[in-house]
């Protein structure tokens, strides 16, 4: 059995980036903890009635998928900058050391999300070896409407090396994906239930299966 730490930026991330994965993981026993940076507060304006919407999205994610445990950091969305790392690295540095994690899984380092981006620094920040000796993968995933819209540059570009079969799992990963439906839209907009099939699909074809979820490792110790 091994501890895996999803990271989201904001809830959906997790499932259109590597739901097929942390099903497959949950499937073969696996604990998997969900940690959500930011949220909708009503202090940003938002209605209650979107708040209550979105609290539910979340709780039905976590019991579908089976997630071991469900972390909330709470930071307004679309707010993140270089000062919220200072505040946000010891937070992430405690639920690492109380889940030890084996694997984490975390958004593109140069997604078009500035969200993203500083998320992706402060999961950095936590992983190096002498401080949590217990970590063996650090992994990102690709998000539908924020990786394909970082620029066009080399030293910018997701660069997918790992890839992992999810035809048996596909199916749950489409009908959690719908429980976002304020999120999702249809064919052209990015983030629509046939894009998420095709991207799935083309992952697919790249590594021999049907449908896959594709991931750049960042870093691997075998121990």
């Amino acid at each position: 059995m091994s501890k895996v730490l999803v990271v989201s930026a904001h809830p959906d991330d997790e499932i259109i980036g590597a739901g097929g994965t942390l099903l497959k993981h949950i499937a073969s026993g696996d604990e998997v903890c969900w940690l959500i940076i930011t949220d909708m507060l009503a202090s940003q304006g938002f209605d209650e009635k979107v708040i209550e919407k979105r609290t539910k999205e979340i709780d039905q994610v976590s019991e579908k998928t089976g997630f071991k445990k469900t972390i909330k950091f709470l930071y307004p969305t679309m707010t993140l900058s270089g000062e919220s790392i200072i505040d946000m690295v010891p937070r992430l540095s405690a639920v690492m050391n109380e889940f030890q994690p084996e694997i984490i899984y975390t958004m593109n380092r140069t997604d078009a999300h500035s969200d993203h981006r500083v998320i992706f620094d402060v999961v950095m920040a936590c992983t190096k070896s002498f401080r949590y000796p217990f970590l063996k993968k650090v992994l990102m995933y690709e998000t539908l409407s924020e990786t394909e819209f970082a620029p066009a540059l080399a030293e910018r570009a997701f660069v997918p090396n790992y890839f992992v079969d999810i035809s048996d799992f596909f199916t749950e990963k489409v009908e959690l994906a719908k429980i976002y439906e304020s999120e999702f839209g249809q064919h052209p907009f990015p983030r629509s239930i046939r894009n998420l099939e095709a991207l799935a699909t083309f992952r697919g074809a790249s590594c021999g299966v049907e449908y896959a979820e594709a991931f750049q490792l960042l870093k691997w110790i075998d121990k």
